[in-house]
């Protein structure tokens, strides 16, 4: 596997060597001071180009990077007829997200804060700060989304609790996976910001929640991950309502929200009523 030294050295001799490219940027967790990087670390790269079109249209320059595994293409969200982005893994391990943005992109290169200016040839990006973790700190919540968030999580364990009820563990397990699981890794998000006053990278998806939960807490998360049984699931509703209420109450105080526990504490003897009646009955009761 290449070293570190030589894909930057790659990177950096290609766009020398090319009149068209005018400056190379990196992001990411490549220029991020605080984390350890390992052999999966991408390197995620910006080449501002005079013409990106020219990358876009003739891909033979790709071989120059390696023997690839499998590339995906994208156009960019801001000018989707301008910019495009590379996905390359390769085959010694090393992967490459390059993006070509145009010198007359809108784009703000600046917006992400893990970003390190590598190359520069007409001194257009001077003003960018070192690299820092500002851009993905966890925004503090207003009352709306908090109270949305909430509701949100425990609305949907009633959809869960019915799938599983009606033996409909795809739409169960999609509902608990997408929506309530997206709900508690909010909470847990502000939750883990609070002591550090909104100033700390809880990590994408979860990344660095088994350094900064409670091993209690971590525990728990765990189990919410199932298997194929039904009464898994059941016990990784319990346990996620749990989490959402013990953070929820702590986020809730620290912000000066109110948590609605009423809603919570009838909702969860909802679900047990639901998880204890028959197959087939015909009433709730």
């Amino acid at each position: 596997m290449r070293s570190e030294d030589q894909v930057l050295k790659q990177i950096l001799d290609f766009a020398e060597n090319d009149e068209n490219i005018r400056a190379v940027i990196m992001n990411g967790s490549r220029v991020n001071p605080n984390i350890e990087k390992d052999i999966f670390c991408d390197y995620d790269i910006v080449y501002v180009v005079r013409d990106p079109k020219k990358f876009s249209e003739d891909r033979q320059w790709i071989q120059y990077f390696g023997d690839l595994v499998i590339l995906q293409f994208n156009r960019a969200e801001q000018d989707p007829e301008n910019d495009f982005i590379f996905l390359m893994q390769f085959q010694d391990g090393v992967r490459i997200d390059l993006t070509f943005v145009s010198t007359t992109s809108n784009c703000d290169l600046s917006e992400d804060s893990l970003t390190l200016v590598l190359l520069d040839k007409d001194k257009r990006f001077s003003a960018i700060p070192e690299p820092n973790e500002e851009s993905y700190f966890t925004k503090k919540p207003d009352q709306p989304t908090f109270d949305f968030v909430v509701n949100e999580f425990w609305w949907v364990s009633t959809i869960v609790a019915k799938g599983l009820w009606r033996e409909e563990p795809v739409m169960a397990r999609f509902m608990f996976e997408t929506i309530m699981r997206d709900c508690l890794l909010k909470m847990i998000n502000w939750y883990l910001s609070i002591p550090y006053n909104w100033q700390i990278n809880v990590g994408k998806l979860g990344k660095n929640y088994a350094k900064l939960l409670a091993a209690h807490q971590w525990n728990d998360l765990l189990k919410t991950h199932f298997g194929g049984e039904e009464e898994e699931i059941w016990q990784a509703i319990f346990i996620a309502g749990r989490l959402m209420r013990e953070m929820g109450l702590q986020v809730a105080e620290n912000l000066g929200y109110k948590y609605p526990l009423e809603d919570d504490e009838r909702v969860t003897k909802y679900l047990l009523q639901v998880k204890n009646l028959p197959k087939g009955a015909t009433t709730f009761q």
